[in-house]
């Protein structure tokens, strides 16, 4: 018996004991309220169910949470996240162009200025920039990071109005809704994207020395600087990624309802995105972070959003659960909190 008790708190100390758990609850949650929770059928080809849903929503909030994840890693931070998904898709829906071609036929489907190419190019291109644009000033020119993209966060908004004359701009053209709509092999596309982006991150972070560098960073930037890392660059090229990260959200939330909003467009998702990193058990306070677990964090949130739909609780409340959830499972994660219980747990048992 004390060897499984022992197993047990050896598991939950593991980074992704609670965010694995805290999800399972989710889902055992559903299931007990909706008994074809895990139901999938095939219509068409394709995927269907709740789960499938719930991956295929949380496809933004989970590529923008592992581009946070490394600027949350170097002890920086990015708000200005849901700013630069408005932009990118603004960006798209400018270069494919909001009206209907003339020629009837397909044509009324398919109307483009730019080719896809190019479209997704240059939208990536414009949240490249941005992103860089945020790592110079935090470090190239030393400002405080949750300044500097506090600055991007409110002219970010209205970049992406002024694209799109503060219009919802409506997208028709077929080839780019597949983006956020398409299916590959019974699949959606969005996954493929997000484990794409995850696999190029998982590469750069933990087979290169990249990954090591960023932690050092994070936990001591001076430090690094002594022992020979290039901690600015390495800085400037995390908040790159990240808005590389944004802009490839951007695409898939424009795509996915065939419109650019600038107004509201990634409206809130920094803060989904920053619960998720925490969630997933990577701290605020920098060094050794995990994209796996910020993968996680991102679908407890959208399962979350789905539990409460589906039990019937008011949206109203959505946000109030979502602080309870990061609340609860921070606490558990607490390195202090867990020494505490141990603490009490020794004494009981030596006075036993």
């Amino acid at each position: 018996m004390s060897d499984a008790a022992a197993s047990l708190r050896r598991l939950a100390g593991k980074s992704l004991f609670w965010p694995v758990a805290m999800l399972g609850l989710l889902l055992l949650v559903n299931l007990v309220t909706n008994p074809g929770f895990f139901a999938v059928t095939i219509r068409d080809g394709h995927l269907y169910g709740s789960v499938i849903d719930i991956l295929n929503r949380a496809s933004p909030l989970m590529i923008v949470a592992m581009g946070l994840t490394l600027v949350i890693a170097t002890h920086g931070i990015d708000i200005s996240v849901g700013a630069v998904v408005a932009i990118s898709g603004a960006v798209a829906a400018a270069l494919i162009g909001g009206a209907l071609s003339t020629g009837g036929g397909a044509g009324m489907e398919d109307a483009t200025r730019f080719p896809l190419p190019v479209v997704l190019c240059g939208a990536l291109g414009v949240a490249l920039v941005f992103g860089m644009w945020n790592g110079a000033l935090v470090a190239l020119v030393g400002m405080q990071p949750i300044i500097a993209t506090l600055i991007l966060l409110v002219m970010g908004r209205g970049v992406a109005q002024l694209i799109t004359d503060g219009q919802i701009i409506t997208i028709y053209y077929r080839p780019y809704h597949v983006i956020g709509n398409g299916f590959l092999l019974g699949v959606p596309v969005s996954l493929f994207i997000v484990a794409g982006v995850g696999a190029a991150l998982w590469g750069l972070t933990r087979r290169t020395a990249l990954g090591m560098f960023v932690e050092a960073i994070g936990i001591n930037p001076v430090a690094s600087r002594l022992a020979g890392i290039r901690a600015r660059s390495i800085t400037f090229a995390c908040y790159a990624a990240c808005g590389l990260c944004a802009g490839i959200a951007g695409l898939i939330v424009s795509s996915n309802v065939k419109s650019a909003d600038g107004n509201n467009a990634g409206l809130l998702l920094e803060l989904d995105a920053i619960l998720a990193v925490v969630l997933g058990g990577t701290s605020l306070s920098g060094g050794k972070f995990t994209l796996a677990g910020s993968v996680l964090g991102a679908l407890i949130i959208q399962t979350l959003t789905t539990t409460i739909y589906a039990v019937g609780v008011p949206p109203e409340v959505n946000l109030v659960l979502k602080a309870i959830v990061v609340f609860l499972v921070s606490i558990l994660q607490s390195k202090k909190i867990r020494d505490l219980i141990e603490r009490q747990r020794t004494r009981r048992v030596a006075v036993s």
